[in-house]
């Protein structure tokens, strides 16, 4: 039964903005990019959660140089409660060398790289920090260590139980928004505000 709901909603490239009554301290006031959702689960990144570490440590502790001023003290994010040492990275899909977009097989630049429909794209092999470590590499990135994931029909529970809002995602919200707004900007998107926000309250 858990299967035949997930397959009627696809929440890929969303946003799932929590709602006042979830006290979780991985997702309390979190807004969480989804790059997958299936009948299998869903998986995706907290984008407003910063931790206490930087990109230039980052990649200080694997042993690369950032050449990217754009990027030095922009923080890694607490993408998630799972697998929290390992790096996951949400970028604009990398263009070619003559500036089209990527071919129409959907072949990433990098080893391993997950192609969101929506047209991001998350990945979690090393090359893309080489890649920006040299100076080039993806325009706009949110680095960050852990992700979020839901096993089969729990994200379909936790949207019963009005834990979340969903809205299509807006890469702005991801990339130009400044870490603080992200959460009145995602609710924006949905036109509401956090003050109008009751724990008790049921969906928009």
């Amino acid at each position: 039964m858990a299967a035949d709901s997930a397959s009627s909603i696809n929440l890929t490239h969303h946003f799932l903005i929590a709602m006042p009554g979830l006290q979780d301290e991985s997702f309390a006031r979190s807004v969480v990019y989804l790059c997958e959702h299936s009948e299998r689960g869903a998986l995706g990144l907290v984008i407003n959660k910063p931790s206490d570490i930087s990109l230039s440590t980052l990649f200080e502790k694997v042993d690369l140089p950032l050449n990217r001023a754009d990027l030095t003290e922009t923080p890694v994010f607490q993408g998630g409660p799972v697998q929290t040492e390992r790096g996951f990275v949400l970028h604009e899909p990398m263009l070619a060398v003559d500036g089209s977009e990527p071919d129409s097989e959907g072949e990433s630049a990098y080893a391993s790289t997950m192609s969101i429909a929506g047209g991001l794209e998350m990945t979690t092999s090393k090359d893309v920090l080489e890649a920006l470590s040299t100076g080039n590499g993806p325009r706009k990135v949110l680095v960050s260590l852990g992700y979020s994931a839901w096993g089969e029909g729990q994200l379909e529970s936790e949207l019963a139980e009005n834990s979340w809002l969903t809205v299509g995602a807006d890469p702005a919200v991801i990339f130009d928004t400044p870490i603080g707004e992200r959460y009145d900007r995602a609710l924006a998107l949905l036109g509401l505000q956090s003050w109008t926000l009751s724990p008790e309250a049921g969906h928009a």
